[in-house]
């Protein structure tokens, strides 16, 4: 990419957008961006030094993003970063409104776009204030509470700007975060996921490899050990796997990979949740954690290569095992991640390679040469993913995926990828039957076309294939069938693009240097003239068959359907593509071959004659000069032969003929200009007749051929697109196959309208616009009035002038709209040059349309406002009036739409460096220049527009509905492109709203509505955040109530305010009130204005400007804090009007609760209003009330002194060096300790309490806050020193008979069976106990004790939520009030566990966890006492619901994690003797209980043994009461014995064995690590139970043990726990029961899959598995073998074990085991034995088949053979053969053509009679 020319512009320009150099007016662009630069280096800097946020900052930073968009990054590196440190201070101010941090980021984002420019020595940036700026709004503290509001999308924003802002971070950061972020990361606590997913996004991982001490090896061992040793997938596991793939992508060869490799692939396997072994229980975590496809892909590409290439012996595995799910036949919900995996590697692997190879060298580090990819890994990686990939071509969803990655496959290795697919592609274009498969393989040869056609090294020969898929795709052009007529044209269009269809079959002669296969391709070029002459007789066909006549009834209308429009969209691109390409000669045949066609037949003029009309254009298009000369002079005779008829005038159908030939001249005529001209005569004539004729359908034909005609004289466009510059008549045209354009060399062809085509528009206006003018001046004067269709008639030819000449027309222009706002800054708007230079002295039509519309439209709406059809001109008129220039924006959207899909199928990602086809980079250079037509965003707000909003207004609320919709959507476009217009049109709409109002009609209300509904939609609309209009609207809309044309209460109406509000409520962000410029952005913005080249355009603002930039911030502020209080008071005075709708009061009411904010108290009346609304009548108002209570009382919380401690000072101990996690001496102090409870004043005040369970687990923190105990907290708020708001509240709680009412409403229902415990409650009586203390207990307490003693469940709720709510509040009391509350608590506590339900135990719970969240352990010992007491208890009538106490309990030790050993010490051991209880709810929580107990017992790295309970001990103590049943061979069940009251050990130990099972499956999925020694002592016991085949009927018992072992067996495991498994296993699959042995085979499948690469790392383990499966291939039972049978097949599928031949071998010696011959024998033992081998010998040959299920390998088609021999052995024998010979066809059934290929005839006879034979059918 050359850099600009420093010389002219005086600086080297960063990057700019080369397209610009293109257009055809080039030479004014760079004097035009040079002086915008210096205007917005200027205005930015004035804005920010006279710290004017708004509209000032916002206005320039607008401009600079249209400046990106319109040059690139046309400055010097200097200015580059002083603009991104500019928007950097911006961005993190800290009180800046949440609206303007995004925009500032997003321009941010732009800026830091291409990394290559700016190296880490140009620019950095500090990471600490954008981690600030996150924490306050991604973990806000007080968005919960409704006090700031921030837009949906900030989140992702805020992240992509850290992903952009991260490299820059100076190299010390690392460090620093880690310090940060190292002390929260405690495994149980929900703040790890923040740490880590803070990690993820902050860490910097690109660095000069001198820097890397500094960098990721601070971290990657400590966080890569964590990663190694947790299980089951905790949620933040996902964002450290992202962590390390982009570490791995950053830093290739620099991180060594190798010894993680197998756990890498292991999880990745795992983490796609894929279906395995017979009857597959997945535990629910997979489902919603596994890892992000993106990142995967990353770390997997990263991995390839270097020494040894050791990743990619395990790519190839995991491909070759999950092949098979790849297969169209199999789908489920695993299939989309198999796809994106599929999809986006190979394009992973291209970017690679380009980086690699191709990429421009820059600042950041290469690759070293050692660890870049080689032609073979290269090799390598395709030959492991092209099975896949050609699998899943035909599957139902994922064909385009498939597309895709072969796509950037056959950029890598063309040669491996490319022959399988043609093979298929010409398959399937002989076959009729099957069309999807046809359309599959043509979209993978769309995406291949380019390696296919390009002379390439590595696959000369498919060039060769070129003529041969054209001319086999011909037969797709059907009638009957439309997408495959779709995919066709579209094949046909890409190839056409790349080739130049001409005849060089001379050349061969001619040159003597031509290679073979250059030789043979010139000979077959002599094919395309074929070609193109077919091709347009299949269209010509299917033309045929389109006619209206025969697609549709005489009833149906004559427009198109959606599907004939797609296909003549086709049929036209594709035609106008093939002409294109076309050499001379063939293109003169095909010309004279359309004009045949279209000259010799008339078509309707709707269907088929649209589809010809475009043939004809697209003809026309490629050669002007030839094309007019045969078309124009026919048409215009044939039109001028029936025209000079005189009546015709008149009639009002007209001829077909004459219809006919409009239609073709009128799209004929949309070629390059400058040849029209020839026929200027003929075309005036036509024109001023035609457009005149009577007959609708006549005149607009006309109508859009002066159209055309005008917009092919005026408009700037190339003139060719051909794939070479030139012609193709030059030298050798096969050497130009597939080249791509040269940006640099384009030799673009531009039509630039010249003098005599200026001429002949202005002509053509004279003649044709001018008399409709005065035309419908003298029908508005009343002088010559015209009926309805003459006005249309005269309105179309005004319409259509104005679309074909309006590039040439000036834009409507005059004097200013002043007084919208005032800013000290100049607002002004950008003029671009769009290459027309506007002639002042002809007459300005755009304005003499506006001047007569505007007569018109009063007239109309005064007269007959009926007539909408004129209306709807009309608006249609306005509209371009305003804003047409020659371009829509609709139709540049759906361009560059379609720009960006052509440029995705057919770019090459490997070369890179813009390599496209010359036609697409033509079409990307006309894109920029319509893109500077529509920049209009800040266009300057005249008066001539003020008057066409007044008049959309109008239109907007006039009384017919689809005229309003129009009008309205015109209006709100404009209010978008015209700076502030909203400013003066809001106060226009609002009178139309006002109750004062009152000759308005029902429309009128409704229109103006509507209006309101359109600012508020849109993403993010400016009147939302502007303190006047939002002050104006929102009492507007409540006191609209009032208003009489309300009273009619339409639906219509009510559901539009629904709408409204519900548009406020989604886009609220808070409005900013305090508006600070910090004195570093004022620092920055001096800079850039002393800056050089170019120097901005003003002076620096004066020392008086800038003392008054000051004072006007001072005075903003004020005055924004004085609207924001009027607007509340506002809405209250609307909620005192008694005669207000209770709909519009809740909506008052509503907004009213958006305006509480975090930085300025709500007024007190709103205070007031709020507190009064908690006793309402009305449901909704009081729960709107309880949320605003919630946070007001937030709002009033005193600030609490905090002191910092030093951990050491107060345990005296040191921490030791080095990382040392979990229970030490150093955190000792932080436990619970029943001897060192504080129950006096001094121990209370003296004890330190630290609130968050994280800290002290893992580090310390470096400076630790905790609430200072030493400072006497002052206990009551004196009244006198109360303010407004507190003394309200202070009274209204005061009042029994208002805490009563609110109570009692407190405990009433709301949705029966739907309630639960409400945290909005729970805040408010927090906030109240914070900040009154204990005032207001006596009046609530009597409530209290009513409602826990009620156990209906709306009471308990209420309990809970004040319970919990005076918990927390009760956080910083003094020791005397804190003990006299929980003295009344706990007897409460109490009471209302005696009442509790089924329904309410949850609630409780919710209570309890609640409570515990933050205070210390000791805090609360009262609570966690009485829990303790007797959690089972059976007595008090806890009966209603048994394990409730526990349940209870569970939450409340949950929340206090690791620094309650002692009270789980103390529950374990209450626990143990309870465990065989016989309600299975109870056991299912002792379950979970002990989950939750042995939670903290982890075996993480660093981690010291935890003092809580150990599960291992625990297991040894169980395994010992289990005894009895471990002894039995087979356990039977004893439904019987439960009942009778035995207490014997075997009983015991079936009761307890039920609730050990339940705590291994609530387990399995929760814990961190698993304690994989201490679960394979009980595996023999499950082994037993668990049953084989799945049956409902079976009892609890039996149905956990089985879950438990399909749980167990997904394990991950580590490659020292596998000989341990392997032994168990070894030692059950030689039990006596077969039960055992069969689901030994169950649990290996599974247990291989999850654990695939970490057992093939371990190879002498990978022979005990096999010789353990053939070991059950000759077990005595039969179900035992089939399953091995299964098990082995699997295994080999997996390539999990090489099929060698020993195995062969092994397999058919024991198939050939001899049988004696007569059958009566068969009953001996030593007979049995015999057939028991044989069996096995045919279950494992079987097993070899239908491992390949969708191919035929080399060894195949022998062991069919081999089976076949065996079809008449005695059973199970032959069933074995016949199921498998069945299967086999099953699979093999589709693609058989392709595989019957690896069959010798004979082999192939023996099959067919097999699989065709009558014992087939038996």
């Amino acid at each position: 990419m050359p850099r600009v020319r420093s010389d002219t512009v005086g600086f080297v320009s960063q990057r700019e957008v080369v397209y610009n150099r293109l257009l055809p007016y080039s030479g004014r662009l760079e004097v035009e961006a040079t002086e915008l630069l210096a205007e917005i280096k200027a205005n930015l800097s004035r804005a920010v030094l006279l710290r004017e946020l708004w509209p000032g900052v916002s206005f320039c930073s607008r401009r600079l993003f249209s400046f990106l968009k319109l040059y690139g990054r046309r400055f010097s590196k200097e200015d580059h970063v002083l603009f991104i440190q500019l928007l950097y201070e911006l961005v993190t101010l800290p009180d800046l409104e949440p609206h303007m941090m995004q925009s500032y980021a997003s321009l941010l984002i732009q800026l830091l776009k291409k990394k290559e420019l700016l190296s880490r020595d140009d620019l950095q940036l500090p990471w600490r204030p954008l981690y600030d700026l996150y924490e306050r709004v991604v973990y806000s503290k007080t968005e919960h509470l409704g006090l700031i509001w921030f837009p949906n999308s900030l989140d992702h924003v805020l992240k992509a700007l850290i992903k952009s802002c991260r490299l820059y971070f100076p190299a010390s950061s690392t460090k620093e975060m880690l310090d940060e972020w190292r002390p929260l990361l405690c495994v149980f606590d929900m703040v790890m996921q923040k740490a880590v997913s803070n990690m993820e996004l902050f860490l910097p991982t690109i660095m000069p490899p001198e820097e890397h001490s500094q960098g990721f090896q601070l971290w990657f061992d400590e966080l890569m050990t964590l990663w190694m040793s947790v299980q089951n997938q905790p949620s933040w596991e996902g964002h450290l796997v992202n962590l390390f793939a982009r570490l791995a992508n950053d830093d290739i060869g620099y991180v060594d990979w190798t010894p993680y490799i197998p756990t890498i692939f292991t999880r990745i396997l795992r983490s796609l949740n894929l279906p395995v072994g017979v009857s597959q229980l997945v535990a629910p975590r997979y489902l919603t954690n596994s890892y992000d496809i993106g990142h995967l892909v990353l770390w997997i590409t990263a991995l390839l290569g270097g020494p040894g290439n050791p990743a990619q012996k395990e790519l190839t595995c995991l491909f070759n095992s999950t092949a098979s799910f790849y297969h169209p036949s199999n789908h489920g919900r695993w299939q989309s991640r198999l796809m994106r995996l599929l999809q986006r590697l190979p394009a992973s692997v291209v970017r690679r390679v380009h980086r690699e190879r191709h990429a421009a060298p820059c600042w950041i580090t290469l690759v070293p040469e050692c660890q870049r990819l080689t032609d073979e890994d290269l090799q390598e990686f395709t030959r492991s993913i092209t099975g896949a990939a050609l699998l899943a071509m035909f599957s139902k969803t994922g064909s385009t995926d498939a597309a895709y990655a072969l796509q950037n496959l056959a950029l890598l290795t063309p040669e491996l990828v490319i022959p399988p697919v043609l093979e298929k592609t010409y398959a399937a274009m002989e076959t009729l039957t099957e069309p999807h498969t046809l359309t599959a393989t043509l979209s993978c040869m769309i995406g291949m076309a380019r390696s296919l056609v390009s002379p390439n090294n590595h696959y000369p020969e498919g060039r060769g294939h070129v003529l041969p898929l054209l001319m086999g795709s011909l037969p797709g052009i059907d009638p009957n069938d439309f997408s495959k007529c779709m995919i066709t044209f579209q094949f046909i269009a890409t190839f056409t693009t790349l080739v130049p269809l001409a005849d060089c079959s001379s050349a061969a002669s001619q040159h003597s240097d031509l290679t073979e296969i250059e030789r043979n391709l010139c000979f077959a070029s002599a094919e395309f003239e074929d070609f193109v002459l077919q091709f347009l007789d299949r269209c010509f066909a299917l033309i045929d068959s389109s006619t209206l006549e025969q697609t549709r009834d005489e009833m149906e209308t004559d427009t198109q359907t959606h599907l004939e429009s797609l296909v003549e969209l086709g049929l036209s691109s594709t035609v106008s593509t093939i002409l294109t390409q076309c050499s001379t000669e063939i293109y003169k045949m095909a010309l004279q071959k359309v004009y045949n066609f279209a000259s010799s037949n008339v078509f309707e003029t709707c269907v088929s004659g649209r589809m010809v009309a475009d043939m004809c254009r697209a003809a026309a298009k490629c050669h002007p000069a030839e094309s007019l000369r045969l078309f124009v002079p026919h048409c215009c005779r044939v039109i001028f032969q029936i025209t000079d008829n005189e009546e015709l005038q008149s009639e009002d159908e007209l001829d077909k003929e004459l219809l006919w030939n409009l239609q073709l001249l009128s799209e004929v005529t949309r070629v390059d200009g400058e040849q029209l001209l020839r026929y200027q005569g003929d075309l005036e004539r036509i024109l001023s007749v035609c457009v005149r004729l009577r007959c609708k359908r006549a005149y607009t034909l006309a109508c859009s051929l002066l159209e055309h005609t005008l917009r092919s004289l005026s408009l700037i466009y190339p003139t060719e697109y051909r794939s070479t510059s030139g012609g193709f008549d030059t030298d050798l045209p096969i050497r130009d196959w597939g080249r791509a354009g040269d940006v640099a060399d384009l030799g673009l062809c531009w039509h630039v309208p010249g003098q005599e085509e200026e001429n002949f528009v202005f002509q053509l206006l004279s003649r044709l616009l001018h008399p409709e003018l005065q035309r419908i001046k003298s029908h508005v004067s009343g002088d010559q009035p015209m009926s309805r269709e003459e006005l249309l008639q005269s309105l179309a030819i005004v319409q259509h002038c104005l679309l074909g000449a309006g590039s040439m027309l000036p834009p409507l222009d005059g004097p200013h709209v002043s007084d919208l706002v005032s800013s000290m800054v100049n607002l002004g708007e950008i003029k671009l040059h769009i290459g027309v230079d506007y002639d002042d002295s002809r007459e300005n039509y755009r304005e003499s349309i506006c001047r007569t519309m505007r007569l018109l439209l009063h007239h109309i709406l005064e007269h007959s406002e009926d007539d909408t059809k004129s209306l709807f001109v009309i608006i249609k008129i306005i509209s371009d009036l305003m804003f047409f220039r020659g371009t829509h924006k609709k139709e540049f959207d759906s361009r560059w739409k379609s720009f960006t899909l052509v440029k995705k199928s057919m770019e090459n990602r490997l070369h890179g460096k813009k390599q496209h086809i010359r036609a697409l980079l033509i079409d990307r250079v006309l894109l920029q220049h319509e893109m500077r037509k529509l920049v209009v965003e800040g266009s300057a707000y005249k008066v001539i527009h003020q008057e066409l909003l007044c008049d959309l207004l109008l239109l907007s609320t006039s009384t017919y509905s689809q005229v309003r919709s129009r009008a309205q959507h015109v209006l709100m476009t404009a209010l978008g492109t015209f700076s502030f217009s909203y400013r003066d049109l809001i106060p226009r709409i609002l009178q139309l709203l006002s109750p004062q109002h009152t000759n308005g009609t029902q429309q009128q209300f409704k229109g103006a509505l509507y209006c309101l509904v359109g600012l508020h939609s849109g993403p993010c609309p400016p009147i939302a955040r502007d303190w006047d209009c939002v002050g104006e609207v929102w009492p507007a809309l409540v006191r609209c109530g009032l208003s009489p044309s309300m009273t009619s209460e339409e639906r219509s109406i009510g559901g539009l305010l629904d709408d409204l509000t519900d548009r406020i409520h989604r886009q609220h962000d808070t409005i900013g009130i305090f508006f600070t410029v910090s004195e570093s952005c004022v620092e920055i913005a001096n800079h850039i204005m002393q800056s050089q080249n170019p120097q901005p355009c003003l002076e620096a603002p004066s020392i008086e400007e800038l003392k008054e930039g000051l004072q006007r911030q001072r005075i903003r502020n004020v005055v924004a804090a004085r609207k924001y209080e009027k607007l509340v008071n506002d809405l209250l005075d609307c909620l005192e009007d008694s005669n207000l709708p209770w709909k519009f009061e809740q909506m008052a009411t509503d907004l009213l609760a958006l305006q509480l904010r975090e930085d300025h108290p709500l007024p007190p009346d709103a205070v007031l209003f709020f507190t009064q609304s908690l006793t309402h009548d009305s449901i909704c108002t009081r729960k709107v009330a309880i949320s605003a209570m919630a946070g007001i009382l937030k709002q009033l919380k005193h600030p609490r002194k905090k002191v910092s401690v030093k951990p050491s000072d107060i345990s005296g101990i040191e921490d030791p060096e080095g990382v040392c996690v979990g229970d030490r001496e150093g955190n000792r102090w932080l436990q619970y300790d029943s001897s060192n409870l504080p129950l006096s004043e001094e121990q209370w005040d003296s004890q330190p309490y630290v609130e968050k369970t994280h800290w002290g687990y893992y580090l310390w923190p470096r400076e630790m806050m905790i609430h200072a105990a030493s400072e006497k907290p002052k206990d009551e708020l004196a009244y006198e020193e109360m303010s407004e708001g507190e003394k309200i509240i202070f009274e209204y709680f005061s009042d029994p008979e208002f805490i009563e009412q609110f109570i009692e409403f407190l405990s009433l229902e709301d949705r029966k069976g739907n309630d639960s415990f409400n945290p909005r409650r729970y805040c408010l009586f927090k906030g109240l106990f914070c900040n009154y203390g204990d005032v207001f207990l006596p009046l609530l307490w009597p409530h209290l004790e009513r409602l826990a003693s009620d156990p209906h469940e709306s009471s308990q709720r209420c309990v809970c939520e004040i319970t919990a709510g005076l918990i927390r509040g009760s956080k910083l009391w003094s020791f005397s009030k804190v003990d006299g509350l929980w003295q009344l608590l706990c007897p409460l506590i109490r009471t209302a566990l005696t009442n509790v339900t089924v329904e309410t135990y949850t609630d409780w719970g919710t209570c309890i966890a609640t409570a515990c969240v933050r205070p210390g352990p000791r805090k609360l010992h009262w609570l966690f006492e009485l829990l303790m007491e007797s959690p089972l208890s059976g007595e008090g009538g806890s009966f209603r619901a048994p394990g409730v106490l526990l349940y209870v309990l569970q939450g409340g030790l949950a929340q206090q994690q690791w620094r309650v050993s002692e009270l789980l010490h103390r529950l374990l051991t209450y626990l143990e003797p309870k465990l065989t209880q016989v309600y299975k709810n109870v056991r299912e929580r002792i379950g979970s209980v002990l989950t939750y107990i042995f939670m903290i017992d982890v075996a993480l790295p660093h981690t010291r043994p935890t003092s809580s309970p150990h599960v291992a001990e625990f297991l040894t103590r169980v395994l010992e009461r289990l005894k009895p049943l471990t002894s039995e061979p087979e356990i039977h069940n004893h439904v019987h014995e439960e009942n009778s009251q035995q207490t014997d050990e075997r009983t015991q130990a079936v009761k307890l064995l039920k609730t050990v099972l339940k705590w291994l499956m609530a387990s399995a999925g929760r814990t961190f690590t698993t304690p994989v020694q201490q679960q394979l002592q009980l595996l023999p016991l499950l082994f037993k139970i668990a049953p084989v085949e799945i049956d409902e009927s079976y009892d609890e018992m039996k149905q956990d043990a089985r879950t438990c072992l399909s749980l167990m067996s997904q394990g991950l495991l580590y490659p020292e726990h596998i000989p341990l498994v392997l032994a168990a296993l070894e030692e059950m699959a030689g039990s006596r029961s077969w039960h055992a042995r069969y689901s030994v085979l169950t649990y290996l499948q599974i247990m291989v899959f999850y654990n695939l690469f970490t057992l093939l790392s371990v190879p002498a383990e990978v022979l005990r598995i096999r010789k353990l499966v053939m070991q059950l291939l000759l077990d005595e039972q039969l179900e035992v073998r089939d399953m091995a049978g299964t098990t082995l097949s699997g295994l080999l599928q997996c390539q999990f074990f090489p099929l060698d031949s020993s195995l062969q071998t092994q397999l058919q010696t024991l198939s050939q085991t001899r049988l004696p011959k007569a059958r009566g024998e068969l009953a001996s033992t030593c007979v049995f034995a015999d057939l028991v081998r044989r069996h096995a010998g045919v279950l494992g040959l079987s097993a070899c088949i239908l491992s390949s299920p969708y191919d035929v390998p080399d060894w195949m088609p022998q062991i069919l053979m081999d089976l076949s021999n065996h079809l008449n052995d005695p059973q199970p024998i032959e069933m074995t053969v016949k199921k498998t010979l069945s299967e086999f066809r099953r699979t093999h059934h589709d693609n058989w053509q392709e595989h019957r290929q690896s069959f010798t005839d004979d082999q192939l006879l023996v099959l067919t009679d097999l699989l065709v034979s009558p014992c087939y059918y038996a």
